[in-house]
Parts: structure tokens; sequence; C-alpha cells
């Protein structure tokens, strides 16, 4: 097994998938969730980025070539999508779930927020896209290294995952008060990420 292949990427999509830091996105944005549909969040929202970076390093260089698509227009449409959620945090005017509600409203929301804002941009965003395209280019075409990056990225994901599920009693924990509270702050947070990719995205498109 390539070590200097395998290192590298493991630590680089550790590093910018970053599973410990999306911990407190994933508390906001579910926490008016019951535990069962936490879980069901996590898992799906684990499996579709794992299906973004996976199709990123098999074709995702020759997709954005195709539909001339630049990484930092794909990173100014996520900051400002991201930016609509954070918004949604922060004035309180996310809708709420309760556990008495039909379960194809909740399996409809957990659908819903599985696919954005967690699996894209937070997971699977333009950092990791572009790392993962870059690292599957460092592998020059060769199957197994290909194959190696694939593993790396399903081992990324299984950790987002299980961080995600112990997130979810840790949160039980703390209450409403509190979860209220960390949600409002995690919004302006949000908030703050979501501007910092538009800014980055008109830099990289205005220097080049």
């Amino acid at each position: 097994m390539p070590l200097e292949f395998l290192i590298p990427a493991l630590v680089t999509l550790i590093v910018v998938v970053d599973p410990i830091g999306l911990v407190p996105a994933f508390v906001a944005i579910t926490h008016d969730l019951p535990v069962r549909a936490r879980r069901s969040v996590a898992l799906r929202a684990c499996l579709i980025a794992g299906a973004i970076l996976a199709g990123s390093a098999l074709a995702g260089d020759w997709l954005l070539r195709t539909l001339s698509i630049g990484l930092p227009a794909f990173r100014i449409a996520g900051g400002l999508l991201l930016f609509s959620i954070a918004s949604e945090m922060v004035f309180g005017v996310r809708i709420g779930r309760q556990s008495r509600q039909a379960e194809e409203a909740i399996e409809e929301h957990v659908r819903n927020i599985a696919a954005f804002p967690l699996a894209i941009p937070l997971m699977a965003g333009p950092g990791a896209i572009t790392a993962t395209v870059l690292l599957a280019g460092r592998g020059g075409g060769d199957p197994g290294r290909l194959a190696i990056l694939l593993g790396v990225i399903a081992a990324v994901l299984a950790l987002c995952f299980v961080v995600f599920v112990l997130a979810a009693p840790i949160a039980k924990l703390l209450g409403t008060t509190a979860n209220t509270v960390l949600s409002r702050l995690l919004g302006v947070l949000l908030a703050a990420l979501a501007v910092q990719y538009v800014i980055d995205g008109v830099r990289i498109a205005l220097a080049s």
C-alpha cells in the first residue's frame, strides 16, 4: 500500500471535512428532531456526501470542465445558500418539528436537511470537492491509488457519522433553552462562514 499517498490523502480530507468541527452545526440544525430522526439525518448526510466526493474523485474535474463551471462560482453559490439557512437560525424562523407530527412530514424534513446544508456545502463543500479532485489528480490515473482515495473518503465520512451520533445525546442533556441559545449563536457563526465562502470565491475569481 503506497503510504506516501494514503497518509496525505487521509490527513487532507480529515482537515478539510473537519468531522469534529461539524458537530455544533449538526446539533443546531437538527435540534428540533427526535433522536431517531437525527440518526437518520446523520446517515443520509454521510451517504450523500460520500456519493458527491466519490463522484468528484472519479469524474469531478471532467464534469466541471465540461459544464464550464469554476470552483469560485461553486463556492459563491454555496455561500449564498448557506447564508439563507444561517439567517433562519439566527431569527428563529426555522420550521419546528414536533414528535407528534406525521411520520411523512418528519421524513421529508430529514431528507431535506440531510442533503442541504449538511451534505452540501458543509460536508462536501467546495473545499472538500477541490481537495478530492486534486488528490485524484495526484493519483495519476492509477486504479490502486484511486481505490485508496475512495477508501479514505469512506473512512472520513464514517468518522463523521460516529461523531454525529455521539452529539445527539449531548444535545439532549443540554435542554431546550441551551439548544435555542446554541442555535442562535451557531447561526451567526454559520453566516460568517457563508460570507467567507463568498469572499473567497470572489477573490479567486478576480485573481484569475
